[in-house]
């Protein structure tokens, strides 16, 4: 796949950087800079896993101020756990794909070969350093522009208990994306009197077992079931 310019990039991220190798250090995958020195180029170029260190402190500072301002009333514990949802490995790849960063990623072949532009993984990873990238670029106030903008519907979604988060439709639309199926559903037991009714059902994907839900309702455990493997697949290896 060819790689789309990194001047496209900066449109779409809304920051036009004064130094552009930072950006392209940023988009930079250890599997492309490994094979780029075997074959003695690019020597003094670097991945994107210093800036991922480094943006993942910038974008954690960005969100806690934000949240203090627009959640005055709000404890310790409950703005911990909003920051969680927003800062979160799920969180990051669905940002990143929005921003269509696989497509301006620099990867090796071997990542080429096994979809590396679509692993959620790197992709939270590369949008991290990107973060990294506009902040040693124009300090920590363009980043916290940039951060703001981009998480905006993810800022939006806090006011949204997790409870009311339909995790099986984005279950599904991340199963047709990477793996062209759909996740599967099967109630394993039905426990209780009919008037307290408990539900456990298993979710497969491509017959592996990636969550077992519990609930009140067939759709509650399912819902759960749905989390835990978007959770799982958040977290597969690289």
């Amino acid at each position: 796949m060819s790689v789309k310019p990194f001047d496209t990039f900066q449109s779409v991220l809304g920051y036009a950087f004064q130094k552009p190798d930072l950006l392209r250090e940023a988009l930079t995958h250890k599997s492309y800079l490994n094979e780029m020195r075997a074959s003695e180029k690019d020597r003094a170029a670097q991945d994107n896993e210093r800036l991922e260190f480094l943006g993942d402190a910038v974008l954690d500072l960005a969100i806690s101020e934000h949240l203090i301002a627009i959640y005055p009333l709000s404890t310790e514990g409950d703005l911990s756990k909003m920051k969680a949802r927003i800062v979160s490995e799920v969180t990051l790849a669905r940002v990143a794909k929005r921003l269509s960063v696989g497509e301006f990623l620099l990867l090796g072949r071997g990542e080429e070969r096994t979809r590396g532009r679509e692993k959620p993984s790197l992709l939270a990873d590369a949008l991290e350093a990107v973060i990294a990238a506009v902040y040693l670029d124009g300090g920590f106030e363009a980043a916290r522009k940039a951060i703001l903008k981009i998480f905006e519907d993810e800022i939006h979604r806090l006011d949204r208990p997790p409870e009311d988060i339909d995790y099986k439709t984005e279950l599904q639309e991340c199963c047709q994306r990477e793996f062209n199926v759909l996740p599967a559903y099967r109630v394993l037991r039905e426990s209780g009197p009919d008037h307290q009714k408990l539900f456990e059902v298993k979710l497969t994907i491509k017959e592996e077992v990636y969550g077992i839900g519990r609930g009140r309702s067939k759709k509650e455990a399912e819902q759960q079931a749905a989390k835990q493997a978007i959770e799982k697949l958040a977290h597969r290896p690289l």
